[in-house]
């Protein structure tokens, strides 16, 4: 019984406890213990749902305010409502000291799962930590934490301006755009340009040159050309060409892609010719294409230049170059350059023959020998030195043998025929003129021009007749000598125009190559007193002073005065007279020649403003037309200094000598003549305001072509030669008088002004 009692006892506190906590924690969960038994599968489904809590989503809290509610419950069942609590058993106490321990084991676990995962978080950010830093140390950079988030931040920034299109991928695109492009242009361009036909200028035509009414001065014929097969040509010649113009010739592909570039920016920019072409791009130019500098002709020749090379191998390719090039001389191919400046074959041509010729094929009117200056003939040595040294760094010259070569002067050359009389030297001067206005010399040479020159045929048969009576010789054998041993040159001009209307250059342009008309080789000698003059008046000197003492001029015009005065009226600056100092300026120690004397007077005839002598009207080949500078410019003294001078020559055309010569023209004319200093030439310049004319005699050797003295007997010829041509030449045309700007009170009887003078007031 006493077993059976304790065992009722146990079960009634027992329920009576899960009864207090079961009310209680549905209380805590918002439902009553009715509901909770209504439903026991929801009441599993929440005591089994977990929480944000520990077991079963409670905390100790909750444990420990259920354990409370139980205790109340157990004593209340026990002892009933109102009864002073009882002492605990020992069974509950070890039921609670259980409990405590549970509730201590889940906090233990919540702590130690807490401190998992913070371990856990600080290793995951270790090691980001560590591969960003890793990456830093791999360019060069201390690792830094808060650059990445600053570079974050930075790019965040809104680009503005430029900076939107100036990215590194933006220009990346851009390149791999442009180059897209650029490939498919030339794709576009490679397979739509074919390699042509010859070109016409391939075969060359002639020259014809008109006389100012039109009728037929000279025609050059047919260009001088005689193609060869490559294996004519010594292979050391052909080398020296490569040498030369394309050390890599053999290695290249046609093309040289620096030279390409360098050639279109010149172009393109106005600065020239090209440069940088290989010998193939030289063949296509000069075979197919033509010599006009564009860019369309310059793509051309590129996309041919690289057909030719695949389709013709590179003799064949050398071949046609040395067979199309000009070399001067008006020789076209080597064959023609080798009779042209070596009189032989191309079969018999040295090494040193093969690079002179490479050499003059850079600049052919520069470096040609026979009328090189001084500084073209420096130049033409140093770049046959050049071809040289390049064929001796390629092994195809041995150094020692280098060593020992010497120049091999060119002979003199031989003008080609249909040239003779004075029909070679217009020929001459004209080309000059078209070369300085901007045709090449290939061109020009190729032929097929039409060339009207401004020469009167009348007054150029004149000037000739005139000459040629004062160089016959007599019939003793001294006289023969003396009239061979001197040479004359003339040129007469219309002021008004500057245009040359005759000129005189020579006996002959086939025996006689360098025209006397534009050689400058002479002293001016007193043709150039006059000028002296000039700079007086043109910097202070008073004309009625200056006049009164026969063109005398102060002292204080020094030679930089008289020089800037004298290349004013169009004297050459270079001449070497023009070094000389104090009063031995004044003796005319510079070289001159007809054309510039005529042009400097015709200058002071028209008052000052600049002549500069043309014999060019027109040239034109097919529909292209040359555009020609103007013969007349801009002041070049001033009016009171150029009449002056007129004035002054016009009274002092009283020397005996002259008298019957100047009356025979029977109008009012300037002169001045005379000697050089050192008696080689003598000068005779005459002008009247419509035309302009000068003479002079100069003394060479017949065989040397050396400068010699005079004869005697040559000094007063040129003033012969002038007034037989200007009387001829003016004949039937009214006398004009000077239009002279300076003051009328000079116009006295005793001043020292002679006839033919007037004023402006005064003037018909």
């Amino acid at each position: 019984m006493h077993v059976l009692g304790r065992l009722k006892i146990f079960a009634a506190q027992d329920g009576a406890m899960r009864t207090s906590w079961t009310r209680t924690r549905t209380q805590r969960q918002g439902r009553t213990p009715a509901e909770d038994r209504k439903d026991p599968a929801d009441r599993r489904t929440r005591e089994q749902r977990p929480t944000a809590g520990g077991r079963h989503g409670r905390g100790p809290e909750d444990d420990r305010t259920d354990a409370a509610a139980r205790d109340g419950a157990e004593d209340r069942g026990d002892r009933g409502e109102g009864e002073p609590p009882r002492a605990r058993s020992e069974h509950d106490q070890g039921r609670d000291q259980d409990r405590d321990r549970d509730q201590d084991r889940d906090r233990e676990q919540d702590r130690d799962q807490g401190r998992v995962q913070d371990r856990d978080r600080d290793q995951v950010q270790d090691r980001v930590q560590d591969r960003v830093q890793g990456r830093e140390r791999v360019h060069g950079r201390e690792p830094d934490r808060g650059r990445r988030r600053k570079r974050k931040q930075q790019r965040r920034k809104k680009r503005t301006g430029l900076r939107r299109f100036l990215t590194w991928r933006k220009l990346l695109a851009y390149l791999l755009a442009m180059v897209t492009l650029l490939t498919g242009t030339f794709l576009v361009l490679y397979y739509s340009i074919d390699i042509p036909e010859a070109n016409a200028q391939a075969k060359a035509e002639s020259n014809v040159y008109l006389y100012a009414d039109g009728t037929l001065a000279a025609r050059t014929g047919e260009v001088n050309r005689e193609s060869v097969p490559i294996d004519r040509v010594p292979e050391a010649v052909r080398r020296a060409f490569v040498a030369a113009e394309n050390k890599s010739f053999y290695q290249d592909a046609g093309v040289d892609p620096v030279g390409i570039v360098r050639g279109l920016v010149n172009t393109v920019t106005g600065k020239g010719t090209q440069g940088g072409s290989t010998i193939t791009q030289q063949y296509v130019k000069n075979y197919y294409l033509s010599q006009e500098q564009t860019v369309t002709r310059k793509v051309k020749e590129l996309i041919i230049s690289l057909k030719v090379d695949q389709r013709s191998s590179k003799d064949e390719i050398l071949a046609g170059y040395l067979n199309t090039s000009y070399f001067g001389r008006v020789a076209y191919g080597i064959q023609a350059a080798a009779r042209a400046y070596y009189d032989k074959n191309v079969e018999q041509l040295t090494v040193e023959e093969g690079a002179y010729l490479a050499a003059v094929l850079q600049a052919p009117s520069l470096y040609d020998w026979s009328v090189a200056s001084p500084a073209g003939k420096r130049l033409v040595e140093q770049r046959w030195k050049y071809v040289l040294d390049n064929m001796v760094e390629l092994d195809w010259l041995d150094g020692d043998e280098r060593r020992a070569m010497r120049f091999p002067e060119p002979v003199p050359p031989r003008p080609a025929p249909g040239l003779d009389g004075q029909a070679g030297y217009l020929v001459d001067a004209a080309r000059r003129e078209l070369l300085a206005a901007g045709v090449s010399e290939q061109e020009l040479a190729a032929g097929g021009w039409t060339i009207t020159l401004t020469v009167d045929p009348a007054k150029q048969r004149a000037l000739e007749q005139a000459v040629a009576r004062q160089l016959r010789g007599g019939r003793d054998a001294a006289s023969r000598r003396a009239a061979a041993a001197t040479q004359a040159g003339a040129v007469s001009v219309d002021p008004r125009t500057g245009r040359v209307l005759a000129l005189y250059g020579g006996r002959d342009y086939t025996r006689h190559y360098l025209s006397n008309a534009t050689r400058g080789d002479y002293q001016a000698g007193p043709a150039f007193r006059p000028l002296v003059f000039t700079a007086g008046l043109e910097h202070g000197a008073d004309v009625k002073r200056a006049a009164a003492k026969k063109g005398a001029v102060p002292a204080a015009v020094g030679p930089e005065k008289i020089k800037e005065t004298a290349v004013a009226l169009g004297m050459d600056p270079d001449a070497s007279g023009f070094q000389a100092r104090g009063p031995v300026m004044e003796l005319g120690l510079m070289g001159a020649g007809p054309m510039e004397l005529a042009g400097v007077y015709a200058t002071l005839a028209q008052h000052g403003r600049t002549v500069t002598p043309t014999i060019v009207a027109s040239a034109r080949r097919g529909d292209r037309q040359v555009d020609l500078p103007s013969a007349t410019g801009d002041q070049a003294v001033s009016r009171q200094a150029a009449d002056g001078t007129t004035a002054m020559l016009l009274a002092f055309d009283d020397t005996e000598k002259w008298d019957a010569a100047v009356r025979a023209v029977g109008r009012p004319v300037a002169v001045t003549s005379g000697r050089s200093d050192d008696r080689k030439a003598a000068w005779f310049v005459g002008y009247t305001p419509q035309l302009v004319t000068a003479v002079g005699m100069f003394g060479e050797d017949p065989e040397k072509r050396t400068q010699l003295a005079l004869p005697r007997s040559a000094v007063d010829r040129p003033g012969r030669v002038w007034a037989a041509y200007t009387e001829q030449a003016l004949r039937g045309t009214p006398p004009a008088r000077f239009e002279l700007g300076v003051p009328a009170e000079a116009d006295t009887p005793d001043s020292p002004v002679g006839p033919g003078y007037a004023s402006p007031t005064t003037a018909e």
